[in-house]
């Protein structure tokens, strides 16, 4: 992948700074304008198409609201932390959000620098300073759905279900 500009998040970052709950009956768009609003207002009019987020530890813990959908609308290329949610990744999995756990990214990045990520070889580098750390593979067959945009368009483009309207 090319070189995507870094945005640094802590340890726990939990779904409800990601999507604020007062935004859950809203749509898609409206929710993704709202996100990190408690904790970093105005990002979303900073973010841009194919940015990465650097995370701590427990990344998406919280509930099962659909974060991951919010932070790829926003224009999010992948999340890359310590460790992440279990609940978070599944849902970054069916709503087509790359989502990796990579040992000491949080120290490895400051924000602004730029990561490159290979899926080939599962590694990811800090352009800035050299830095190359292994990422934990993510399954095929998990990382075919986050590359087709989600479960739902996948199943569409398979045949499986009727595509739905626009």
């Amino acid at each position: 992948m090319s070189g995507a500009r870094v945005w640094c998040f802590g340890d726990n970052i939990n779904t409800d700074l990601i999507l604020p709950g007062p935004y859950l009956y809203r749509s898609p768009e409206e929710q993704a304008r709202a996100v990190f609003q408690a904790n970093r207002p105005g990002w979303v009019d900073q973010v841009a198409q194919g940015d990465a987020i650097i995370g701590g530890f427990n990344f998406g813990m919280g509930s099962s609201r659909p974060a991951a959908r919010s932070l790829r609308l926003c224009g999010v290329g992948f999340v890359l932390a310590e460790t992440i949610n279990g609940l978070f990744f599944r849902n970054s999995v069916n709503y087509g959000l790359l989502a990796c756990e990579c040992p000491g990214v949080a120290a490895a990045f400051t924000e602004g620098d730029t990561a490159e990520l290979s899926l080939a070889d599962w590694t990811v580098r800090n352009t800035r300073s050299g830095h190359v750390l292994a990422v934990t593979p993510v399954p095929a067959q998990l990382l075919t759905i986050m590359q087709s945009g989600g479960i739902y368009p996948l199943m569409e483009a398979r045949g499986l279900i009727a595509a739905r309207g626009g």
